[in-house]
């Protein structure tokens, strides 16, 4: 395929040349490069240095493109460094207003559970209170029921024990006293039989009467028939004992008409006294049951007025100590120690009342701040007089050594020209403005002089500039005598000639004298350059 070869050939199979295909260009070396240099031709040789110029042109394009990729690598680290610094620190700033949000979502939601607590716990409270006065009230009535119920048993066992006392009880001994009474005329074999008979007792079953515990003064018709049925059935047992087969032999059947008569009577009585005697000891029993009822009920009611104190004092703690949030800024308040100080016994205050204290504190501090000022104005007057004092005293000695002075003072020239002449003061001034004149002239003067030395001085540096060259030139010329003496002792020792060395050993003393001569001269120009040139400054 043409095209394809051509492709290949002339862009290496690609359509688009990448700068990162130069890493992978590889010139291939020609075939002769195994050779050993002797034997190549010139036309190899041209051939290998373009090869090798190829080859460093390809390595220099891959450096800088390794150095251009470097380059861009750090660029690419730095703008990556920044990014991520960039990041952190919106990540610190993101987190910090988070932090900030969540203390004041806590904050609030710490409030909201105050408040809820106090709520509830104020709910909590009147409900109990509540539930306590119903109880109280409950208690109330039971109390004033049974008071009404032992009153009323009161009166009732009153009229009760007034009957025993004095009906039922008194009746017994005037029985049988009326029994003895009564049938003394009967034999004493008879009155033992009969005392015998008089009292046995009919057997008969006995039903045993119970009152009702919760009111026993409920209506009486029961236990009345109640007692009515027993008294029947007693007398229906005491008609056999009363029949003429139990009359002992002997007995008249009227004394026996009498006897039964008695003895009904006697039964009928105890029969009364014995249901009597039931009925009382149910009252007894019932009278202690509502004795330790209105103790219970008493008791119940002095727990639950306690008790309701105690809800009171609570409730107005909890009203008057309620719980506030304060929010305390970082550094402001300087604790002892790391941990968390208890404000139990903290009390909190009206700021109305702080305020009232604030202003009586700095009313008294602005009364002591002023009696100190008039204290302090006070002590300064007193320091002034006193300084005026010593100021006066001081005058009136300065004053007398001014006095002394003057007697001893030795008049002079000048003074009596004071005294004596009578426009001193003009003369004083002819006196300035001649001196005057003469400053300026003495002035003109000396710059005429400062002219003349700068004048002299110039002259003096151009000479010195020619003795320096002079020098200059004397000192090669001496360079090239001390070569020609040299020379010429050389000369000498090989001549040995003591003429020729006399002659220039003469030459040489001059020479030296000249020399000497001409430095002196040089010293003593150079003196008086500084001089002027001191004089000049």
């Amino acid at each position: 395929n043409d095209r394809l070869r051509a492709l290949d050939d002339m862009m290496g199979g690609v359509l688009e040349v990448k700068k990162e295909d130069i890493l992978k260009l590889d010139i291939p070396p020609p075939a002769f490069i195994s050779k050993p240099e002797h034997l190549l031709t010139d036309e190899e040789k041209k051939i290998l240095g373009k090869h090798e110029e190829k080859v460093k042109e390809l390595n220099e394009e891959k450096e800088k493109y390794r150095m251009a990729l470097q380059n861009e690598l750090k660029k690419l680290e730095d703008s990556i460094r920044e990014t991520t610094q960039h990041f952190d620190k919106t990540v610190c700033k993101l987190s910090e207003s988070k932090v900030k949000l969540e203390m004041v979502i806590y904050q609030e939601e710490l409030k909201i559970l105050n408040l809820v607590y106090a709520l509830l716990l104020d709910e909590e409270l009147d409900t109990r209170e509540a539930g306590l006065h119903n109880f109280l009230t409950k208690k109330q009535k039971e109390k004033a029921i049974g008071k009404t119920l032992y009153s009323v048993f009161l009166r009732h066992g009153q009229v009760d024990a007034f009957f025993k006392n004095n009906i039922v009880v008194t009746r017994k001994p005037s029985l049988e006293y009326g029994f003895a009474k009564e049938f003394a005329d009967v034999p004493a074999n008879l009155l033992d039989e009969l005392n015998q008979l008089y009292r046995h007792r009919p057997k008969i079953p006995r039903t045993r009467m119970l009152l009702d515990s919760a009111n026993p003064y409920r209506d009486c018709s029961d236990s009345a028939e109640d007692y009515k049925d027993a008294l029947t059935t007693l007398m229906k047992a005491m008609d056999e004992l009363d029949s003429p087969e139990h009359m002992p032999d002997g007995l008249d059947p009227s004394i026996w008409e009498n006897f039964c008569l008695a003895r009904r009577n006697k039964v009928e009585s105890e029969e009364l006294v014995k249901w009597k005697a039931l009925t009382l000891t149910e009252m007894q029993g019932f009278l202690r049951r509502r004795l330790d009822d209105n103790e219970r009920i008493e008791s119940e009611i002095e727990d639950i007025f306690e008790e309701l104190t105690w809800l009171q004092e609570e409730k107005m703690k909890f009203q008057l100590n309620s719980i506030i949030q304060f929010l305390l800024k970082q550094g402001q308040v300087e604790l002892e120690s790391t941990e968390i100080p208890e404000y139990s016994d903290a009390i909190l205050i009206k700021k109305s009342v702080v305020e009232e204290l604030n202003c009586a504190i700095m009313y008294q501090g602005e009364k002591k701040i002023a009696s100190m000022v008039e204290y302090k104005d006070f002590s300064k007057g007193i320091f002034k007089l006193e300084w005026e004092h010593k100021k006066m005293r001081m005058q009136i000695e300065d004053l007398k050594q001014k006095a002394q002075d003057i007697v001893t003072l030795s008049i002079t020239k000048d003074r009596q020209l004071f005294l004596t002449v009578l426009n001193y003061n003009s003369r004083i001034a002819h006196h300035i403005s001649v001196m005057e004149q003469t400053l300026d002239i003495m002035d003109q003067l000396h710059k005429k002089k400062v002219k003349k030395r700068q004048k002299r001085m110039k002259e003096l540096e151009k000479c010195i500039r020619l003795k320096e060259q002079e020098n200059y030139e004397l000192s090669l010329e001496l360079k090239e005598m001390l070569v020609s003496v040299s020379e010429r002792r050389w000369i000498f020792k090989a001549a040995n000639t003591k003429h020729v060395s006399e002659k220039m050993a003469k030459q040489r003393h001059r020479e030296i004298l000249k020399e000497k001569y001409l430095r002196g001269l040089i010293k003593e120009q150079e003196e008086e350059f500084k001089i002027l040139q001191a004089e000049a400054q």
